[in-house]
């Protein structure tokens, strides 16, 4: 299902084509199509270029392991993540390996790699859900995440599937429209809060 993005200027057609569905199809991810999604998530920028990201995997090639990583989500979202082939977990090390000072942009960065991953899974025909709701703790017992390094996100990663198959609640969620705010609430100059010109002049036409 197509939900382009109603932009208020042009953007890239992988932009305007990227959102956040929960239906997915149970068809596998090719291991192909995975390896190329952590090629790009490699080449993101970083501070220092520490590229403080890495990612646990679980597929359902691995049933056992996939469990352990949906066990790991709350439960409104394990009641959908369950039927996407891959879920993966986002891990920021928080210090860098240099001098051990901390690393403030560690979460920027890792959500740096993450954003690559998700355009470069637009272009393959990919879906990613991105998720702030899973047991950070249960997380770093389940997969033994050492001191010094944080689960940042959840991700549920595949094919696009049937939105009928979700509860009525998600499914609405799922048909409506896509919403952002206008650009004149989050771009200023001179000081906080004072909006760009930028974005409230009107673009000349070419």
């Amino acid at each position: 299902m197509d939900k382009p993005a109603q932009a208020q200027y042009p953007i890239h057609d992988l932009l305007q084509k990227r959102w956040s569905p929960r239906a997915f199809s149970e068809r596998p991810v090719e291991a192909d199509k995975l390896r190329i999604l952590f090629e790009a998530a490699r080449w993101a920028p970083s501070s220092f270029n520490e590229q403080p990201w890495s990612f646990i995997v679980a597929t359902k090639d691995d049933q056992a392991n996939f469990d352990r990583l949906l066990q790991c989500l709350l439960e409104g979202n394990r009641a959908w993540a369950r039927h996407a082939p891959v879920l993966m977990l986002s891990v920021a090390k928080l210090r860098f390996e240099e001098d051990g000072e901390p690393n403030r942009h560690a979460f920027h960065d890792v959500g740096l790699a993450v954003e690559n991953l998700v355009i470069q899974a637009t272009a393959l025909g990919l879906m990613v859900h991105q998720m702030a709701g899973f047991d950070v703790r249960k997380a770093r017992e389940t997969f033994e995440i050492p001191d010094g390094y944080e689960p940042v996100a959840a991700l549920a990663i595949g094919y696009p599937g049937d939105p009928a198959r979700l509860p009525d609640r998600l499914r609405e969620r799922e048909l409506g429209p896509r919403r952002r705010k206008p650009l004149q609430d989050s771009v200023f100059a001179g000081r906080w809060g004072l909006v760009s010109p930028l974005v409230t002049e009107p673009t000349p036409s070419h």
